[in-house]
């Protein structure tokens, strides 16, 4: 991870400071001011004159790692409750598919919320909007700690409206990433923000686990990032500025305007690549959902099943189990997020397909490596934290990459929108039922409350992890037929059907059908 922050330092031009960005903005912000540019486009290709971006080279690199120090809090808080499950399934007297819906809840809400901070995020001031989401989740993730014994709807609500702060939040930051940065250096600075994931969600057990073992109340657990979150709040308004969008990539002005928010997403439809990666990526949300959320619990009936571990008879027995998952998913998660950027980079050199087949490859070895883990769990708890580690590497690789896919086959102002699709595809289909799925068919199959049948119900139920894990890599080796074509099209933003263009008419610019233009 150092090595990449120095490559993406090293990378970054070195760009004079610029006056501060209008606060209040809308889609104005892609227009460039034609005064200040060159022939060729650019914004700022004198020296000293102002960054296309209209943020400077430093403000550039801090603003990423304030972003990159949110989204660790987001996956931070998600899987704080994953640290903890076991508690929570003994305070409140519940199964494993009610266990199950906490996270889906969650899901569910961020998910179909993300295409209106989408749509807002595409066409109003995204720090604003990231500003006011952020508060909302971190004041509902405080009441959501106070849940007293009896009320388990009331946790589902909290957790539910969390997800309210996280859709307008995931839908936008990368999209500011990439109106600060182009080639290589948004490649890196990506692998900088997607490190927080697997660090996030670790430091999630790791938190949840401990706080709870130091505290004997759960409920401290989820008091940690709330307190974070202020200051994310505080970074956010004194620091980060608002990028103009689109400018870093040179872009004429007259092929930046907007449409409207079906033509986008019509647009979306047709574009092969994002669809196929976005269907990929969805099995990579269904399996890390289903091991986020479960992967503890099944390690420690896995322990208690072979005689390693006393049962829980004071529901204090996990914290180990939890401590251990969160920092395999800590390590695992920054050396699958270094190793795919960098091997997709290089492979890039002489194919330029590479990024859907490393993504590809990346699911496609860990299936059998989860497959092991689940089947050893009985028998060797070690070859089984072996399995674990190797799997949840190889299902790493994948996250910065399939987020530089969307954002280099997807023009500039359809952005966000983009991400809050394939936010809601990889969601419904993937993490928002994955863990109450794999809860219901656990407790379709135990025939009894025994260790044997609690353990494996869940085991044979995971299994469905290395499946889903296969069609992902199927998908993924389809984007890469349409993957240079699709790519070509965003960079030189060719109109498709009847998309509007612009043509030159009495000396002014006029948007028509293409279907007018061949008439």
């Amino acid at each position: 991870m150092i090595l990449l922050i120095i490559t993406a330092v090293r990378t970054m031009s070195a760009d004079q400071p610029s006056d501060v960005a209008p606060f209040f903005s809308t889609d104005s912000e892609v227009e460039a001011n034609d005064d200040d540019e060159d022939t060729d486009g650019r914004h700022g290709s004198q020296e000293g004159a102002e960054p296309a971006s209209g943020i400077s080279s430093k403000r550039a690199f801090i603003t990423v790692l304030i972003l990159c120090y949110i989204n660790l809090l987001n996956y931070m808080d998600r899987f704080t409750v994953a640290g903890v499950l076991s508690e929570i399934e003994d305070y409140f007297g519940i199964d494993d598919g009610k266990s199950g819906l906490l996270q889906t809840v969650f899901i569910c809400s961020y998910m179909f919320l993300a295409p209106f901070f989408g749509y807002l995020g595409d066409r109003y001031n995204r720090k604003l909007i990231m500003i006011g989401g952020i508060t909302f989740w971190s004041v509902v993730t405080l009441s959501s700690s106070f849940t007293p014994k009896g009320h388990f709807w009331a946790l589902l609500l909290t957790r539910g409206l969390v997800g309210v702060g996280e859709a307008s939040y995931s839908t936008i930051a990368p999209t500011i990433i990439a109106d600060l940065y182009v080639g290589g250096a948004r490649t890196n600075m990506l692998s900088i923000f997607y490190f927080a994931i697997p660090v996030g969600s670790g430091l999630g057990y790791i938190a949840g686990s401990q706080v709870y073992n130091v505290t004997a109340d759960w409920h401290w657990a989820l008091r940690v990032t709330p307190t974070l979150g202020l200051v994310a709040v505080l970074l956010l308004f004194f620091v980060v500025q608002e990028p103009k969008r689109g400018a870093v990539e040179s872009r004429p002005e007259e092929q930046l305007h907007q449409t409207s928010w079906i033509q986008d997403l019509q647009a979306l439809s047709r574009n092969r690549s994002f669809l196929l990666s976005t269907f990929g990526f969805t099995a990579v949300a269904f399996v890390t959902g289903s091991l986020a959320l479960w992967a503890p619990t099944f390690l420690l009936r896995a322990a208690m099943f072979s005689g390693n571990k006393e049962p829980c008879l004071e529901g204090r027995c996990s914290s180990s189990e939890s401590l251990i998952f969160g920092i395999i998913t800590i390590i695992s998660g920054v050396v699958g997020v270094a190793s795919g950027v960098q091997v997709s980079r290089l492979l890039k050199r002489t194919n330029p397909r590479a990024d859907p087949l490393v993504c590809a490859a990346g699911l496609l070895m860990s299936a059998p490596f989860l497959f092991l883990a689940i089947e050893f769990a009985e028998q060797s708890t070690a070859a089984t934290y072996v399995f674990i580690f190797l799997g949840e590497t190889f299902l790493s690789m994948n996250w910065a990459i399939v987020a530089d896919i969307l954002l280099y086959v997807v023009v500039p102002t359809r952005r966000s929108t983009a991400e809050a699709f394939q936010i809601v595809l990889s969601h419904l289909f993937g993490d928002a039922g994955s863990p109450y799925l794999i809860g219901v068919v656990s407790d379709s199959l135990r025939r009894s409350d025994s260790f044997l049948w609690m353990f494996r119900s869940l085991q044979i139920s995971l299994l469905l992890c290395s499946f889903v894990a296969v069609l992902g890599g199927a998908f993924f080796l389809a984007t890469a037929l349409f993957i240079e074509k699709d790519q070509q099209r965003a960079q030189g933003f060719i109109p498709e059907d009847d998309e509007p263009i612009v043509v030159s008419k009495s000396g002014r610019s006029t948007r028509v059908s293409v279907s007018s233009v061949l008439i």
